[in-house]
């Protein structure tokens, strides 16, 4: 995996102080895109263990709320293969740091069982999510008024509660 950006002190994605890793490769291509670069599953650098620990030591600050995945897109299944290490190791090592990630898949369509981008990880990786922002951007649905999110079609879900109910329960209306 490789990734395009690690931002130690995030505002815009997730509640609190973030450290965000911005992966590389997407088949979504939306229109639009903010980061279409990062479509590119070699884009950057190549991901390794000192990468890892770079993120667990940023994530160590205090101040620091917890981790967004970014792309690229995080569930892409050859990212949810590495990604899912990193997030144990957080979850195992600062529990009180909270998991927010990006994808511009569904949820319920695609990376639920059965879904087109659900793989042997993909159901551990979201059990290790806090907040799931899902959908793909949709010029049409741009709404810069909206928190954590760039279009009207877009959810921001709380995975914990989803997960349990075994239905999509938002986080942000």
């Amino acid at each position: 995996m490789y990734y395009g950006n690690i931002k130690k002190y995030d505002i815009a994605d997730g509640e609190g102080v973030r450290v965000t890793l911005f992966v590389s490769g997407c088949t979504n291509h939306c229109l639009n895109c903010f980061q279409p670069e990062t479509w590119d599953f070699n884009y950057g650098k190549p991901y390794t263990k000192e990468t890892e620990d770079e993120i667990i030591e940023a994530l160590k600050a205090p101040y620091i709320s917890g981790l967004t995945l970014l792309g690229g897109e995080p569930f892409e299944p050859e990212n949810q293969r590495e990604l899912v290490h990193l997030l144990k190791r957080v979850r195992d090592e600062l529990p009180n740091k909270t998991i927010w990630s990006y994808t511009g898949f569904v949820l319920d369509q695609d990376l639920l069982d059965g879904g087109r981008k659900h793989c042997e990880v993909t159901d551990e990786m979201l059990s290790y999510l806090d907040v799931l922002v899902d959908g793909p951007f949709i010029e049409a649905k741009k709404n810069i008024s909206l928190a954590f999110r760039g279009s009207e079609n877009q959810r921001v879900i709380d995975m914990k509660k989803s997960l349990k109910e075994q239905e999509v329960i938002l986080y942000l209306e």
